[in-house]
């Protein structure tokens, strides 16, 4: 049989307006199946049943030959593809299998002429239901559009040849012959099959009039002829009066030929191909089109040029944020360790202390018990929220895109940097506000104890200094760290950039690539970070942040709650989780910052000396340096301590002593400013 037309149904790697992607041979196990044609996707009738399709699987897609049937629906619809009246066609499927956003898998149950595509590519509307294992059923049925147009039989060979064998010119020929009988041979394929000039079929004859033929048509094959005759005599500028007679371009009334309720549209708000060539042709000589269309609406005396122009259209799908920056959010939360108890007690036991070491044994001498501290500390949880709330009216008229989808989105995006920026520096309320994420919940890198993280000062004030300071800075620290493996460093945009632009002598640059940065400083990547920009004086974190650790308990992971308001119409969403972070390694993280006292920067302080069978400190005499006795119970600092020999301490008690540099002063760091000693 030679089919009526050909063409696509559906196309492999189509891109669905909501993210979706038919993969290739998603219905490649249709090959060579028969489903019927109808119209528009209907089920009510019979008569909507138009012919049937054959299916052939190619790489890119489904093709089809279609078979139009006898019925006056089916003769009807093949006049209107011959014609080019309709060129769209689509497809009804379902058993769809999804993972992600790709559709692996589906049965067509039929496929149907419709007027228009949804949209140019693919529409899949269904409701999916998700498993375990990742895979997506959809018991619901869908429709697949596609705007690929309709061929004529004839026009391309349809692959897979053997199933579905494709006309040849002469076979072609005496196609159309058939399907365009003449009064001159109304029957050339001499099959008698009604042909419409043929009496043996029943037809009219020869001799018919154009009233007899009009008449043998349905009211659809009339209002396509309406619309031909119509278009013709309006592309030639005439049109019919009430007399009969033509009238001139300039006065004719516009009608569509499909209104039916006799209502004529507005006269002149039509623009000719001709009318825009000379438009543009204008804008192009006086340099404004918004000039050369006023210009031409006040030669032809249109009252509203904004007729003229089309609607307004989005560029994008949803509104585009006005944010922060963001890549580095996803780098910390993606980092941290995370633990399925929200309550995070870390240890430590310091071996660094001189009684902690182990030591020389001699015949008859009694062995001496060594010493070492533990310290141990407690986080527990708090609840961080993101709360909106939508009137039902608007998500009922916002159309273009899915509002609440957009919405969701907003409140994990600014739920996540949240919880990032708390980790890193805290989150900058104050104290008092009602409002604040509590330290003591979510402890910040940035300001964390000398147990945990060690602070690096550079003066970059001085006319001598330089950005690569920095580098020298992040390089000599890095003997404190004892973090695990290689850390990243987290600082601003601008300080990077003032770290690339650092030249030597002779006006070249000392990096060229921030990937060269990284490698001189020791650290695994440089992640610019807006968030630390708030922070005055603080230039980068250096961290690995798996020593960063998250707790929750079951139950307070993200979780998104909806509920309707009845009373005022209104729809309220809360995306919130319960968790507490801190640090959890010795000296795991490096912070630096930027120091500009007028005094400048001193070296790291002397530290005093200890006799630990008598128990007598030493202080020693260091200028812009005081030294202070520390009570570790209330974190209380004493008076400044006089240079010499202190009282003894008791037998096993301890003292902890603290250097402190003068108020326009700092240290290069803050590691090496406090002691404690025990007496044996």
């Amino acid at each position: 049989m030679v089919p009526d037309f050909t063409g696509y149904v559906t196309k492999y790697g189509i891109k669905c307006t909501d993210g979706r992607t038919i993969v290739a041979s998603a219905f490649k196990h249709n090959d060579g199946e028969t489903v019927p044609l109808v119209w528009q996707h209907q089920h009510n009738s019979s008569e909507n049943v138009l012919g049937h399709l054959v299916m052939t699987h190619v790489d890119d897609g489904v093709r089809v030959a279609g078979f139009f049937n006898e019925t006056p629906s089916g003769v009807n619809a093949k006049a209107l593809v011959r014609n080019g009246d309709v060129k769209n066609l689509s497809i009804y499927a379902n058993g769809l299998q999804q993972r992600g956003m790709n559709v692996l898998h589906g049965n067509i149950r039929e496929g149907s002429l419709v007027l228009s595509g949804a949209n140019p590519g693919a529409y899949i509307d269904n409701v999916n239901i998700a498993h375990g294992d990742g895979v997506v059923e959809a018991e619901d049925e869908v429709i697949i559009y596609t705007d690929e147009p309709i061929e004529h039989a004839g026009s391309k060979t349809v692959p897979g040849a053997k199933k579905m064998p494709m006309p040849t010119a002469s076979t072609t020929d005496a196609a159309d012959s058939k399907l365009k009988p003449t009064p001159a041979n109304p029957d050339p394929d001499g099959d008698h099959d009604n042909d419409l000039f043929d009496p043996a079929d029943g037809g009219l004859g020869p001799d018919a009039t154009v009233q007899q033929v009009v008449d043998t048509m349905t009211p659809e094959q009339q209002n396509v002829m309406y619309a031909l005759v119509g278009a013709a005599m309006k592309q030639d500028g005439l049109g019919d009066g009430q007399d009969g007679t033509t009238t001139p371009k300039d006065d004719q009334v516009h009608r569509n030929v499909f209104d039916q309720d006799g209502t004529k549209k507005a006269e002149g708000l039509t623009l000719s191909h001709a009318d825009t060539q000379d438009i543009f042709e204008s804008a192009r000589k006086g340099g404004s089109l918004k000039a050369a269309a006023q210009e031409y609406a006040m030669a032809h005396g249109i009252d509203d040029i904004s007729l003229l122009f089309p609607y307004d259209q989005a560029v994008t799908d949803t509104p585009d944020w006005i944010s922060r920056r963001m890549e580095w959010v996803g780098s910390v939360l993606a980092s941290v360790r995370k633990t399925p108890f929200s309550r995070i007690r870390s240890w430590t036991a310091d071996l660094t202390l001189d009684e902690a070491r182990a030591k020389g044994y001699v015949k008859t001498n009694m062995k001496k018990e060594q010493y070492f501290s533990i310290a141990r500390r407690i986080t527990t949880p708090q609840t961080i929220y993101k709360k909106q709330k939508l009137d039902r009216d608007d998500i009922l008229d916002i159309t273009d895109f899915d509002v609440v989808t957009w919405l969701q989105t907003e409140m994990r995006v600014m739920l996540d940097e949240e919880l990032a920026r708390a980790i890193l520096v805290g989150d900058g309320r104050e104290i008092d506000d009602s409002d604040k994420i509590s330290a003591q919940n979510v402890r910040p890198i940035y300001g964390d104890d000398e147990l945990y993280v060690t602070n690096l000062n550079v003066d970059l004030s001085d006319a001598s200094s330089s950005a690569d300071e920095i580098v020298d800075a992040v390089v000599n620290g890095l003997r404190y760290y004892r973090g695990s493996g290689n850390p990243i460093m987290y600082t601003t945009l601008p300080y990077v950039s003032r770290m690339l632009l650092a030249k030597d002598t002779l006006g070249r640059r000392l990096y060229a690539t921030k990937v060269e940065l990284a490698a001189a400083m020791g650290v695994s990547d440089i992640i610019p970070c807006e968030a630390l920009e708030a922070t005055a004086g603080l230039i980068g974190i250096v961290v690995n942040l798996a020593d960063y650790t998250i707790g929750a308990d079951k139950g307070g992971e993200v979780s998104m709650f909806d509920f309707f308001d009845i009373d005022y119409n209104q729809f309220k969403y809360l995306m919130e989780t319960r968790v507490s972070g801190a640090m959890t390694k010795y000296r795991g993280a490096l912070t630096i910052t930027e120091f500009a006292g007028a005094g400048g920067m001193l070296p790291n302080p002397t530290a005093p000396t200890f006799v630990s069978s008598t128990g007598v400190v030493t202080i020693p005499t260091t200028t812009n340096v005081t030294y202070v006795v520390v009570n570790d119970d209330t974190g209380v600092e004493g008076s400044a301590l006089t240079a010499g020999a202190q009282t003894a301490i008791a037998s096993g008690a301890s003292v902890h002593i603290r250097a402190k540099a003068a108020s326009t002063y700092s240290f290069v760091d803050d590691a090496n400013q406090d002691w404690t000693f025990t007496r044996i």
